[in-house]
């Protein structure tokens, strides 16, 4: 996997500038963009990494760009930071994922420790979709009739915690091609596409 890169959009350039310096300095790659139509053409969708995210620019909003950004295949988690406070602009962008709303001027601590943990969310997310993809290939290549077994063999039941302590699904089918299945419920209501056999 490539090394994440920590996107700085921001149409002023004294901050973007400022900004670059703290990250660069505490050993991050960083890119910068003075608008978020130029972020959007300039960014790899498959990349790692996060985007600190100003509220107010000319064209594109940051809000707008949050939209633009939740649509992609791997979504990068955002920070946004803005001169103005507004209440109800930071409600919306926290209820849609932000994972933090930061006021100017941020406190490098706070900058830090915000990226950190927008860096360890994209990690975690990026697992989760690289093993439902998995998932989703494994049984594109069952047969129809190895499907129907499955159906017909396996049988769901929820157990109370998984031994990680949080609640999970467990499948189990009769044929010696299926074992036991453990499918987190952070992935959503388990189905029949969670539960493959093992090559």
């Amino acid at each position: 996997m490539d090394a994440p890169i920590i996107h700085i959009v921001d149409d002023d350039e004294a901050t973007r500038k400022a900004t670059s310096r703290l990250l660069a300095a505490a050993g991050y790659a960083v890119h910068s963009y003075a608008s978020g139509d130029e972020f959007l053409a300039a960014t790899p969708s498959h990349a790692p990494g996060c985007v600190i995210l100003d509220m107010r620019m000319p064209g594109r909003s940051g809000l707008e760009l949050q939209t633009a950004l939740a649509q992609r295949e791997d979504p990068l988690p955002i920070i946004f930071v803005t001169g103005h406070g507004e209440v109800h602009d930071s409600v919306q962008a926290i209820q849609r994922g932000a994972i933090d709303f930061l006021i100017k001027p941020t406190e490098p601590e706070a900058l830090l420790d915000a990226v950190a943990r927008a860096l360890a969310r994209d990690q975690a997310d990026r697992a989760t979709r690289i093993h439902q993809r998995d998932v989703q290939k494994r049984y594109a290549r069952l047969t129809e009739r190895e499907r129907e077994v499955f159906v017909h063999l396996s049988r769901w039941r929820q157990t109370s915690a998984s031994p990680s302590g949080r609640s999970s699904y467990t499948a189990r089918g009769s044929s010696k091609n299926w074992k036991w299945i453990r499918w987190p419920r952070s992935y959503g209501s388990p189905s029949i596409s969670a539960s493959l056999p093992q090559n």
